[in-house]
Formats: structure tokens, C-alpha cells, sequence
């Protein structure tokens, strides 16, 4: 019988329009919990997401934290007791900004956590973008690699991998005008209504802000795989989780890698949190045959509830302890790199092996340390994306993760 696999999925900015709050305010519990979550960071997003105009909600610092908690106020309607969310979703992520989503949902950090650094990350982006004019524009259809060697001509960045034909340049207003003076054959061009290059050079002062606040935030590890925008990625670390979220900003978004992680794992549905369309739409062009959920409305609960039924199977972590699991960061071949036996100690950032497949070799790195429980795989062992590899447990080290 084939596994059923279910992926909770977020967007990411250029996703919300006016209004598309409105309906889900007549639930008073989400009224009241949108209300939490604007004293958390400060912004009415109530008005934002009812009554303000598109160009009001176009401003970074408004749409990044008005896109995060639409996200976590929908998955907490689609599952009121959240506990219950890690004994279905096998696979969380999140498309840029909506990585915080993902993160959250996973449990690596609080909603407050998450509305205060999203809050921060729109600021912060905000200025960066406001240095220099700057823009975006996504190229689909053409050959890719006629893509990328245009892109490389002016000087810009694929700071979005889509896939599907879906690659988005990111770069100065003159670099993108050149482009589409000299764009790629056979490739359109559609300017997009963000207010700078966002996952390129011009972010990296955010990048700086962001990596001091994420100094003083408490992380846990995942209760369920998240996979990561920089390379695809599955991440259980919650400390690497927050490091990625913070690089990413000024990194380029390899949503081609996720869905291709997904593919790998099995997924066979996707759920997209409002204001959902566009990463169900790249679905349905790269994960053929994978079934996907659009919630879009309050009207589509219900539906939404029996689709993550249909595809909910038990996720990898559970609600159990997880110790200290190093897990495979892809698909591959698992290569030990150490002798160490049950009862030997791993140093922090000890490289274990390497899961090696088309792409190259991938280390694996024991994050927290510890000492070995047992090994859960072999030398030469093939692997997937988020499977268990050595159980550690965090001897003589202080350990705010571990579940008690």
C-alpha cells in the first residue's frame, strides 16, 4: 500500500490582495487572535487585511508580518488543537517570508517569536530596498540555462528558483530594464509589485539586523520536517532552522529543490495557507499527479479538514522526545565519516558522513553534539530527505530543546 504524505505549505509576499482578510474576521476567535498577534507586532492588521488598498499593503514592513499571521491564524483553524497538526503533517515549508510560517508551524519557534522577527524583517528589508531602486521580475518559459546566462549579462540575480519555467530576477531598476530590452528568447516578462531585490546583495543590511536579533531567541527542534528554501534541505535543528532564516534574506529561494524534496519524500497532497494560488499553482505544473488544497476561505474548512485526513499519515517525529536526532538532509547514499560507537561522545559540529547524490556530496553535521545512542542507518545505506541517522543524547550540555 503506498504511504500517504501530506505538505502544509505558506506563501510568500506578492501573494496577498486587498480585502482577502475580510471573510475570516467573521470568526470571532480569529478576530481576537489576529488582534494577539497585531499588539505582538505592533501593526493593525486588521485594517491591512480588510480595508487597505493594494499599495498600502505592497509596503514590506506591512505585508511580511500581515502574510505570517494569516498564515498561523488559518493553520490554527484548520487544526484547533496543534498538537494534533504533528501526527498528520509529514512535511512543512514556506516560500520566502512564509518560511517563518513553516518554521512556527513546525514548533522551532512561538507565534510571538514569529510576528516580532517578521516584524523586524520587514523593517529592515524596507530600508535595505529603500538604498538603492531596486525591483524584481519574473521570467517564464524560455531555456534555462538562455535564462540564467541573460541574467548573468546585466548583472542580476535568480533570486527565485521556481521551477516549472518560473525563474525571478532581482536587481537594480536599470539591470532589469536592460533585461527586458534584451530578454531571453521565447521568455516573458512580468515586473512584480515588490519593493526591492529581495534574496540578493542588496538585502544583506537586513541580513545584519536579523542575525543580532536572532542572538536572543530560544529555538526547539522540528516536530516535523521542514524543508529549506536555501537548497531543499530537510532541517531539524531548530538553531540551523533560525540561522537559514536569517541568511535567507539576502540568499537566493530554491523552491524547485523543495518540490523536488517533496517528490522525493513521497508527498501526495499540498495544502497551501491563505492567501493561497500560487504555490499550489507551481504544484500542479512540477509535482504531477500530488493532489492540491488551495485554502483560500473559511467556507473551505471543512474541505480542507478532510483533505488533511485523506493525506495525513503519522509524521516522522510525532509528539514523542526527539533527543538530539541528526537527520539525512536529502536523498542518497549515507557515507560514514567517523568510528564513533554507542556511548561515544560527538563534539559539536562533528561531521558524521555525507549523503552523496547527483548533486555532489552533502555533509551531515552532529549541530547539537552529544553522546551516541544508537546509529538508525549503515554505511552505504540509501536515505531519505528528514530520516533519522544517529540518535544522540545531549550529555553535559545545557539543553533547552529536549522535550521533558
Amino acid at each position: 500500500m503506498m504511504a500517504i504524505v501530506l505538505a502544509i505549505v505558506a506563501p510568500g509576499q506578492g501573494a496577498q490582495t486587498p480585502g482577502f482578510l475580510k471573510p475570516w474576521l467573521a470568526d470571532p476567535s480569529f478576530a481576537d487572535r489576529l488582534n494577539w498577534l497585531s499588539a505582538v507586532c505592533g501593526l493593525d492588521l486588521e485594517h491591512y487585511g480588510t480595508d487597505a488598498d493594494v499599495e498600502t499593503i505592497r509596503d514590506t514592513a506591512v505585508a511580511q508580518p500581515l502574510l505570517v499571521a494569516s498564515s498561523l491564524l488559518a493553520a490554527l483553524a484548520l487544526f484547533p488543537h496543534p498538537a494534533d497538526a504533528f501526527t498528520r503533517v509529514s512535511v512543512v515549508a514556506g516560500h520566502s517570508v512564509g518560511e517563518i510560517s513553516a518554521a512556527t508551524g513546525a514548533g522551532v519557534i512561538t507565534a510571538e517569536q514569529a510576528m516580532v522577527f517578521v516584524r523586524e524583517r520587514g523593517r529592515a528589508m524596507a530600508a535595505a530596498s529603500a538604498v538603492t531602486p531596486t525591483g524584481m521580475t519574473a521570467i517564464l518559459g524560455g531555456d534555462r540555462d538562455e535564462v540564467l546566462s541573460a541574467l548573468e549579462r546585466q548583472g542580476l540575480t535568480a533570486a527565485n528558483d521556481n521551477g516549472g519555467g518560473q525563474i525571478v530576477a532581482a536587481g537594480t531598476m536599470e539591470q532589469l530594464a536592460a533585461l527586458a530590452d534584451d530578454p531571453p528568447t521565447k521568455a516573458r516578462l512580468i515586473p512584480l509589485s515588490v519593493a526591492g531585490a529581495f534574496h540578493t546583495d542588496h538585502m544583506l543590511p537586513a541580513v545584519d539586523v536579523l542575525a543580532r536579533l536572532a542572538r536572543a531567541m530560544s529555538t526547539r527542534d522540528t516536530r516535523t520536517r521542514l524543508v529549506s528554501n536555501r537548497d531543499g534541505q530537510v532541517i531539524h535543528s531548530g538553531a540551523e532552522v533560525l540561522a537559514r532564516l536569517v541568511s535567507q534574506v539576502g540568499s537566493p529561494v530554491r523552491w524547485d529543490l523543495c518540490m523536488q524534496t517533496m517528490a522525493d519524500l513521497g508527498v501526495t497532497g499540498i495544502l497551501e495557507m491563505p492567501p493561497a494560488g500560487t504555490l499550489t499553482g507551481l504544484a500542479k505544473r512540477q509535482l504531477k499527479g500530488v493532489d492540491a488544497f488551495a485554502l483560500t476561505s473559511p467556507d473551505q474548512l471543512a474541505d480542507a479538514v478532510a483533505f488533511t485526513e485523506r493525506h495525513g499519515d503519522a509524521a516522522p517525529n510525532g509528539s514523542s522526545p526527539t533527543w538530539r536526532m541528526v537527520v539525512s538532509p536529502g536523498k542518497g547514499t549515507f557515507v560514514l565519516a567517523t568510528n564513533a560507537k554507542a556511548g561515544d561522545r560527538l563534539d559539536r559540529g562533528a561531521v558524521i558522513g555525507d549523503v552523496t547524490n547527483l548533486r555532489g556530496p552533502t555533509p551531515v553535521v552532529a549541530q547539537h553534539g552529544g553522546m551516541v545512542v544508537e546509529w538508525v542507518v549503515e554505511d552505504g545505506d540509501l536515505v531519505s530527505p528528514g530520516q533519522p541517522l544517529v540518535r544522540l543524547h545531549p550529555e553535559g550540555e545545557r539543553d533547552d530543546n529536549l522535550d521533558s
